[in-house]
């Protein structure tokens, strides 16, 4: 399962160059709207301190991180949702992702051109937050028109479903005419559902990148601290990134040198980390470990994922013939130091089909196929 993120921003904000240092793979970027015009993919592993501790206990032959896909989407402006700037082609990719990082602008530098020849984190919030939400609207009268069409079908399973979707699609329209995102809208389940094809884009989880320059990452400034207040209003957060630090800092091999490179710094995790860990909280992410001499390896789970499920993230088989789970907790093995003295502790633990697998648990499956 792996985290799919959209970088998205008005043009010259930073985010090919951001995409760039946290993928390690160059994007083009440069000093003029509209520079990318396809979407930048990159894939890199997502950063888990207890996955390198596990590699030390058990020395395997491989270690293998999970990873998330970032797509560097082309900048919007101010009528995109109309089709300015390409706009409806750029919005069609953001419907493809899971979670959207918005880039926002936070660092004053001249030779830098601002679309709007200033910079105000609010307005540039504001632009990109309305056109994704008119664009939604259009989506949703779509909707509403397909559904009202459906009332005069006779299945009672399709009339329903059409009944919930207007229903949803009045709540929804009323919102998005204000410049609210549908994810403020409180829908039943019936009416999520029937809103489900639909993919609308400010339904998907948001969360806010302040680009800085490296005084602001060190010191901060007022632009950032507007982003933050801006993000916890909405029930969202706000990660810092320097494009130029994380360059530097993805170009140094070495963990321990990278450690040291950032503790200098008072910073205990990359702003990529930062990123990657603030998507997984907002989509409800989990991970858990099989560990052992010929791989230790992270997988990624949905928040309250059973055993079962979590087996099948391995392989469908392992769902299909799943027997029972052996696990314990990442602490437990960090306390104990082997399996053999978490048996001796009574940590050790066998579980079944409703087991809920907590974040950080060490598990190995028996199934039977």
């Amino acid at each position: 399962m792996a985290l799919n993120c959209g970088i998205v921003g008005l043009p010259n904000v930073g985010k090919s160059t951001i995409f760039s240092a946290v993928t390690s793979a160059p994007a083009e970027a440069a000093n003029y709207p509209f520079c990318t015009i396809d979407p930048n993919v990159g894939i890199v592993d997502v950063p888990d301190a207890r996955l390198r501790k596990l590699a030390e206990i058990f020395k395997p032959k491989k270690t293998v991180f999970a990873n998330t896909e970032f797509v560097d989407i082309a900048g919007l402006v101010k009528g995109a949702s109309q089709g300015e700037g390409l706009g409806n082609k750029f919005l069609s990719h953001i419907r493809e992702v899971g979670v959207i990082a918005h880039v926002v602008r936070c660092f004053e530098d001249p030779d830098i051109i601002h679309v709007a020849n200033k910079i105000d984190p609010e307005s540039d919030i504001d632009v990109i937050n309305v056109e994704l939400a008119l664009a939604d609207l259009d989506t949703v009268q779509k909707r509403l028109d397909r559904a009202q069409r459906a009332l005069k079908v006779q299945a009672k399973d399709q009339q329903k479903l059409a009944e919930a979707a207007i229903s949803a699609c009045g709540k929804l329209s009323e919102a998005l005419q204000q410049g609210k995102p549908a994810r403020s809208v409180s829908l039943s389940d019936d009416e999520r559902t029937a809103m489900a094809e639909s993919q609308l884009i400010t339904m998907k989880p948001q969360l806010y990148v302040c680009n800085v320059d490296e005084a602001g990452m060190r010191d901060g400034n007022a632009h950032i601290e507007f982003v933050r207040k801006r993000a916890a209003s909405e029930g969202s957060e706000a990660v810092v990134i320097c494009g130029k630090f994380e360059a530097e800092l993805a170009g140094i091999e070495e963990e321990e040198e990278r450690l040291a490179f950032l503790s200098e710094l008072g910073l205990s995790e990359s702003g990529l980390s930062s990123l990657i860990h603030a998507a997984y909280r907002l989509l409800g992410l989990r991970t858990f470990f099989t560990a052992g001499e010929d791989e230790c390896r992270a997988w990624t789970i949905h928040s309250g994922d059973t055993a079962p499920k979590a087996a099948g993230v391995i392989h469908t088989d392992f769902e299909k013939g799943f027997i029972k789970a052996e696990t314990y907790s990442f602490d437990d093995i960090v306390t104990y130091g082997t399996e053999a003295k978490i048996k001796e502790a009574g940590k050790y633990r066998v579980e079944g089909k409703e087991y809920v697998v907590r974040d950080g648990d060490v598990m190995f499956f028996k199934f039977n196929v």
